[in-house]
This record gives structure tokens, C-alpha cells and sequence, in this order.
């Protein structure tokens, strides 16, 4: 099917990407390691890129192949590079555009691995990293030496819900010829396109919104230019960060569904915050769809939707949390988000616990922090969960 560029979004999530094979309705899983050549000659154009053709896996399968041309179209993108994991798509970024003596500004609250692996094993390659509050533009631009070699932003900020202006911040990294890179996961390409705000490099995990069922684990970079196509796709073909055909195959399969889900679950996720931020118990809630966020406007300016992701606190604090998230029911206690179920889990002893107590608390995580990914399931159930769990005694 040809595909118009100028075609809804709802529209390229379904066909986007689509390779012709015998008329399948669903592009094959090929399920293969290598790849046999005509001749010769044309494995060594294939080999020397003279001519496009498939090689082996590891360096490309058309399966991974309409995955990867798939999200870079809806992120309006050149191309995009699928990897086995999330922190697959960080370290391919950060060993893209960092090496020895250079220099990374980040957000404070980040991925808790996507910070701890910058802290814990980059600088034993001579690389440095400097993270602030990326909410306030001026702490970026102040953060930003002679070797700053990328500029990494996560937004809405995972746990907290901070909100980063993508626009201002590649203004100024522009002016210094530093490339932004922009962890899109909590939006997905449906609620925010950074890159058409100015960025240079967009990454998900695509175990979250972009598949959507819980059932793999992928992530993928997508870049405006192929300039930074090529730097990224040589990382992953070199350090082995390839996706595998059927992990591509699900994957591409549940992002057919993504706008659909995402409406449901923003539509779910707004009456939850709603019903949370007028709850006795609860000491604040911060969700980029209420008027009390202190990026409220920002977000309705950068984003198309709030998403379904929730961070709140109780007024009892951290024992008060941990009663209610051992008394659900429908909600699963578990990390990750951006799945039909809906999920709770606690950052400080969860997905931040590698952090030290000091850099949770100076990026807003604090042990009292819940964060809430709500799901598909009828609100009315999800609520009724959520209110039964606080009430426990």
C-alpha cells in the first residue's frame, strides 16, 4: 500500500512501513539469521552498501526493517534503529554522541538506569555528566561547558511528571552545535513529536506505549537526520544491540492499536488524577492534565494529550503508600507502564533504588512518591480499586 505522508496519524500506525510479500495483510516474521546473495558481486554490494540488500540479522531483517520505518514515519524522522531493549536505545545514544573527555546535561529525574548506568560506568571511559533541573531552561543553559557533547532530556520526567521545554532548550543547544536527544517513551509519538520541536534524536521504550501488552521488551532511536541515522545504526550493528524478528513482529503488531489505547488510557488516567487530587489521603498529585501541574501550560502547548502516567503522594507518607499499593486488587504492583493494565509500583525502593538517597531527593523523588500507570480497564473499577486500597485498615 502506498503511504501519503499527509495521512492521519491512526493511518500510518496501521500501514506504515508495510512490506509487499505475496500479499500478506501482515508483513512475515523472517524468522532467519542469515541471508543468501544472487552472486558474488552482489553480496559485495551488499557488504559495501553500494546496493541495499539483507545481510544477517544482527545488521538488519525485514521484519525489524517496517518496525524501524514505522515509528521514524510517525516521529517524522529519516529513519529509526530498533535495539533489544529501552536502555539498548540509551546506551546507543549515549555511545553515539559521548566519548572520552566529553561532557552530557540531563535531567535529574530520569529512567533511574539511564542515569545510573551515565554515573556508575561512563566515567570509567572518561566520560563526565552534569544533571539539573531540566524544568527550569536557564539550569541548562548554565549547566553547559566547552566539552558538551549532548544534551539528553526525558519529558514528561519519569517518576515525577516534570515537563521540560524541548523547543527552548534545542534553541540554545543549537546555538552551541550540541545535539538534544529526547526520551519520548511517557508520550509515545501520538502525544509529543520532538523532533518536529526541534530535537535531533528521539527514543522509546517500546515496551511501553508502543507495543503496549506487556508481552516484550524493545526500544528504538529515531533520528531527523541521517547523518546521526547512520552514527546510531553503526553502534547497534557493532556493539550487538539488534532487535530480534518476533520481539519487531509483536511490536509492530500492537503499534496498529496505539492510538486507540492511548485515548482510553488518557481518557482513564484524567479521572483518576481527578479523583486523587480530591481524595482526603492524598497529599498531592502531579498530572501534566490538572491545572495544578506547574508545568500545566507548557504541556498543553507541547503535548497533544496528558498521557495515562500519575505521580502522588499520601499524606501518611511512604508507610501510608506502601498499605495502599499492598491492598490493590485490578492494579498489578509492578514496574514499567504504558500497557492495557493498569500498574503501581514505589521509584525510591523500585525503579530508582540504584540511585543514591541524595540524588533521588535533589530530582523531586522522594520515598513517599507512587507512581501510577493507568490502564484500558473500565474506570469505574479502577477508581473502585484505587478507593478500596486507601480505605484499608
Amino acid at each position: 500500500m502506498h503511504i501519503d505522508e499527509n495521512m492521519g496519524f491512526g493511518s500510518k500506525a496501521v500501514h506504515a512501513g508495510a512490506i509487499d510479500c505475496l500479499g500478506s495483510a501482515v508483513t512475515p516474521i523472517f524468522q532467519t539469521s542469515t541471508f543468501g546473495f544472487r552472486d558474488v558481486d552482489h553480496g559485495a554490494r551488499c557488504f559495501s552498501g553500494e546496493e541495499n540488500g539483507y545481510i544477517y540479522t544482527r545488521i538488519g531483517n525485514p521484519t525489524i526493517t517496517e518496525l524501524e520505518d514505522a515509528v521514524a514515519s510517525l516521529e517524522g524522522g529519516f529513519g529509526g534503529v530498533a535495539v533489544s531493549s529501552g536502555m539498548a536505545a540509551v546506551n546507543t545514544v549515549y555511545m553515539a554522541f559521548l566519548s572520552q573527555g566529553k561532557h552530557l546535561v540531563a535531567h535529574n529525574s530520569l529512567y533511574g538506569p539511564s542515569r545510573g548506568v551515565m554515573e556508575s560506568i561512563y566515567p570509567k571511559y572518561g566520560v563526565e555528566s552534569t544533571f539539573v533541573d531540566a524544568t527550569v531552561v536557564e539550569n541548562v543553559k548554565n549547566a553547559i561547558k566547552e566539552n558538551t557533547a549532548l544534551i539528553y532530556l526525558e519529558t514528561p520526567a519519569n517518576p515525577t511528571m516534570g515537563i521540560m521545554d524541548i523547543e527552548a532548550i534545542c534553541k540554545i543547544a543549537h546555538e552551541r552545535n550540541i545535539p538534544v536527544c529526547v526520551d519520548n517513551t511517557f508520550c509515545s509519538p501520538y502525544l509529543q513529536q520532538p523532533l518536529a520541536l526541534g530535537a535531533d534524536v528521539v527514543l522509546h521504550s517500546v515496551t511501553k506505549f508502543i507495543n503496549g501488552h506487556a508481552d516484550i521488551v524493545g526500544g528504538i532511536v529515531v533520528a531527523k537526520e541521517k547523518e546521526n541515522y547512520t552514527k546510531l545504526r553503526s553502534i547497534m550493528v557493532n556493539m550487538g544491540f539488534n532487535m530480534d524478528p518476533h520481539q519487531a513482529w509483536l511490536t509492530r503488531r500492537g503499534l496498529k492499536t496505539l492510538p486507540i489505547r492511548m485515548e482510553r488510557a488518557q481518557e482513564n488516567a484524567m479521572k483518576v488524577a481527578e479523583f486523587l487530587e480530591n481524595h482526603p489521603k492524598v497529599e498531592w498529585v502531579l498530572y501534566p492534565g490538572l491545572k495544578s501541574h506547574p508545568q500545566y501550560e507548557l504541556a498543553q502547548r507541547q503535548m497533544k494529550g496528558a498521557g495515562s502516567t500519575i505521580a502522588f503522594s499520601l499524606k501518611g507518607g511512604l508507610e501510608a503508600g506502601k498499605k495502599m499499593m499492598n491492598n490493590v486488587h485490578l492494579a498489578l504492583l509492578a514496574v514499567s507502564l504504558g500497557g492495557i493494565e493498569t500498574l503501581i509500583q514505589h521509584p525510591a525502593s523500585m525503579t530508582h533504588s540504584k540511585l543514591s538517597k541524595e540524588a533521588r531527593e535533589s530530582a523531586g523523588i522522594t520515598d513517599g512518591l507512587i507512581r501510577l500507570a493507568v490502564g484500558i480497564e473500565n474506570i469505574e473499577d479502577i477508581i473502585a480499586d484505587l478507593s478500596n486500597a486507601l480505605d484499608a485498615e
